[in-house]
């Protein structure tokens, strides 16, 4: 198996609650990476990550927007230790990133969204080859049952809609008439509605 040169994060956003600022920062803990944490003046917080032996950090800044603490990073980094404990923190916070993780003769790319991994693309040699990419099947399967169920829908609005022409036809008292064209343009209405 190929050795990871570098992780790099070309663009990761996280947003948290206060609450779960400080399970980021309980989070860290429980990964045994060392960490300092700042509360600025104006409510802001600054993290330091820092791997065992010095030897790489990456710096964290979380700008107070309403309720929530909002930091986006781009960085890159070597270490497999604080490169796991990135990985995980993106995935258990929910965030959205684009990650680079670079290998002597390729690249391969993650799209996270929500902490959850949804597109992979290997990069190779000038060539790109997307080895995974997320399907939500049950949504497709839900949107295709909506759609049947509207097409039944346009099926009954029709055959009411031939029914009342003929209904029209039969008919000579002015006032129903009135009431069934008045009904006609509620059924055409609703069929131009579905149609679009």
């Amino acid at each position: 198996m190929a050795q990871r040169i570098a992780t790099e994060y070309v663009k990761a956003s996280l947003q948290l609650t206060a609450d779960e600022m400080a399970g980021f920062v309980r989070f860290f803990e429980d990964q045994h990476v060392k960490q300092q944490v700042r509360v600025l003046d104006n409510g802001n917080h600054e993290m330091v990550l820092e791997d065992d032996a010095g030897r790489e950090e990456v710096r964290l800044s979380f700008e107070r927007q309403q309720d929530r603490y909002v930091c986006v990073l781009s960085c890159r980094l070597k270490h497999p230790k604080l490169t796991n404990a990135m990985r995980k923190a993106v995935s258990a916070f929910h965030g959205d990133a684009i990650v680079n993780r670079i290998y002597p003769n390729y690249t391969m790319t993650y799209h996270y969204v929500q902490g959850n991994v949804r597109k992979i693309v290997e990069q190779s040699k000038g060539e790109t080859k997307i080895v995974f990419e997320y399907k939500n099947t049950l949504g497709q399967l839900e949107m295709q049952f909506n759609s049947r169920e509207i097409e039944r829908s346009i099926t009954m609005l029709q055959k009411g809609i031939d029914e009342l022409l003929d209904l029209r036809l039969q008919c000579s008292e002015i006032e129903q008439i009135a009431l069934i064209d008045e009904r006609l343009r509620e059924h055409t209405h609703q069929l131009f509605i579905l149609e679009a």
